[in-house]
């Protein structure tokens, strides 16, 4: 397969894939490893928020997730804070880093404070969706007929990949709108080509190809207990 983009946030691949084995790989996105928090101890909350619902937050909190974490990781994170203020997810202080620390969590009044501790532990996104390490989806390359009408539609699209054309066809990404708007012209002009394009965006908990490398190894592991249980 051909990378398209590579950077921390985002991976995108180009290649001749069957949809079931991509949408294999989309699903054991969602076995990968990746550290959350999954219990808040709450000493003192004055928030006009219920303690569940601060909880709720703070699990949705990206963390950094490490290679060396396992099954028995554990890393407690307090926040302690006093009103008039603005509480953030910078404001946890522990053991993880927080990806994004301008998550706001609570606002407090004058004098009202917020203590607690959060303990963070490894789960799956099948488990919670708090444990998703991103997004990944796919979708076929289209191939678009060629004429002055569509060439303009075409050529000023902004797609995963650039447009090439390819004799009296485009190969091309183009957004519902676009194809929309060339169907209008002309009706099935537009078609799929044998390519999809795999895309897989990280919520920052990892890199986008260590979500890609770690969801394929996933599926290998169900794979191998599979045939051991039909032998």
């Amino acid at each position: 397969m051909e990378v398209v983009q590579k950077t921390p946030e985002l991976l995108v691949l180009k290649g001749e894939l069957s949809e079931s084995l991509a949408n294999a790989i989309r699903r054991s996105v969602g076995e990968v490893p990746t550290l959350a928090v999954d219990e808040v101890e709450m000493f003192k909350n004055d928030s006009a928020l219920y303690d569940e619902m601060v909880a709720h937050r703070i699990g949705l909190v990206p963390l950094k997730t490490e290679k060396s974490m396992n099954k028995k990781t554990r890393i407690d994170l307090k926040l302690v804070k006093t009103g008039p203020c603005t509480v953030y997810s910078g404001d946890l202080k522990g053991g993880a880093d927080v990806v994004y620390d301008k998550m706001q969590i609570v606002i407090l009044g004058e004098g009202q404070r917020l203590e607690l501790v959060a303990t963070a532990a490894l789960g799956r996104g099948i488990e919670h969706a708090k444990y998703s390490p991103g997004l990944c989806y796919y979708r076929h390359v289209l191939e678009v007929k060629s004429t002055p009408e569509t060439d303009k539609i075409v050529s000023s699209s902004k797609g995963l990949i650039a447009p090439e054309k390819k004799g009296n066809k485009w190969v091309c990404d183009l957004n519902e709108a676009d194809v929309d708007a060339i169907e209008r012209l002309e009706k099935d002009s537009v078609s799929l080509s044998n390519e999809l394009l795999f895309v897989v965006e990280s919520y920052g908990s990892m890199d986008a190809k260590e979500i890609f490398s770690k969801a394929i190894e996933a599926l290998s592991e169900n794979l191998d207990e599979f045939e051991k249980a039909i032998k």
